[in-house]
């Protein structure tokens, strides 16, 4: 592969996941934040069964892999969607994206809670403060008139869930010899059984739906979630593909682009030194990360991920 190439498919990737907030924000226009996780998670699976039984695979067959699976969809799937849902009703598309980016902050707090990081080097402790900082500086909770509100909470709450979800599908269902096709697509059915509970929630109301939100939610469904989580599942299989932390640094830049070209969102001075602090602070925390650390939910492989491994252990990666 060239490297014209490579680049091409690192912005691609950046944009699909980057775009993520957008489809989300004009989803929001027509339908609850209940009804746009419910039917992101709906698509998202129909789309990932039919390619899971299209490529001969099968769903999980086991109920102990149903389990980790159903804990990994809460985590990492119907609480972060729906999070992210509520709090871009009072956070812009563009910030949430910019939020989204600072999973790998999480990831390393979570990693010293139950001790997997050890020995933090001070660049690292010095990066994990950095990024949360920058958090602080886009928001300003010390002006009055600062928007968001809870909606920041929730959108925090959605990259810690995130970190966690990550951590847990790394350790109890990859590698575990069962096709990605197949956990990504079991785990996003989980997803939708799990947001289904919470319809009494706001998920009833009349819908009244325009060909421009209905393409929003048809996109957001198939491409953002669906496509994209299973892209991610093999970034989870395949640890230490190249450019992977090349295409999550992207990935704000394209939401808050999105956000200020598509959906005429304001881009302040701040916002953009927040969103460069934290995104410093993130490539300081990644520093010298372990092998067995868990990547952001929106990076994705840019390299082969079944390079060097035998036929059999290809097929187990599909």
């Amino acid at each position: 592969m060239s490297k014209s190439w490579a680049w091409a498919r690192v912005g691609l990737l950046a944009l699909l996941w980057g775009s993520t907030f957008l489809w989300i924000e004009l989803a929001l226009h027509a339908l609850t934040p209940v009804q746009v996780t419910l039917s992101r998670c709906v698509l998202g699976a129909v789309t990932l069964l039919v390619a899971c039984l299209a490529s001969g695979r099968r769903l999980p067959g086991n109920r102990r892999t149903w389990g980790h699976v159903l804990v990994a969809a809460f985590f990492c799937n119907a609480l972060p969607f729906a999070m992210f849902s509520l709090g871009q009703q009072t956070v812009d598309s563009g910030i949430a994206g910019v939020l989204n980016a600072t999973t790998p902050l999480w990831s390393l707090l979570i990693g010293l809670a139950v001790g997997t990081e050890r020995g933090l080097q001070p660049a690292r402790l010095g990066g994990l403060l950095l990024g949360f900082a920058g958090v602080v500086l886009i928001f300003a909770p010390w002006q009055a008139t600062t928007a968001g509100g809870w909606g920041v909470l929730a959108l925090l709450v959605a990259t810690a869930s995130y970190a966690a979800g990550f951590a847990y599908m790394g350790r109890f269902l990859v590698g575990r010899g069962i096709p990605t096709i197949s956990l990504s697509a079991a785990q996003l059915i989980a997803a939708s059984a799990l947001t289904a509970l919470t319809l009494p929630a706001g998920g009833l109301e009349p819908i009244e739906i325009g060909p421009k939100t209905l393409i929003a939610v048809v996109v957001l469904g198939v491409v953002a979630t669906g496509a994209t989580f299973h892209l991610t599942y093999r970034n989870i299989a395949a640890e230490g593909a190249t450019n992977t932390a090349t295409v999550s640094y992207l990935l704000p830049v394209v939401s808050v682009a999105l956000g200020v070209v598509v959906l005429d969102e304001q881009f302040a001075l701040r916002t953009a030194v927040g969103m460069l602090v934290v995104l410093v602070g993130v490539a300081l925390a990644r520093r010298h990360h372990p092998a067995s650390s868990t990547p952001a939910p929106a990076a994705a492989p840019a390299g082969d991920p079944t390079r060097g491994l035998s036929r059999q252990e290809q097929d187990v990666r599909q």
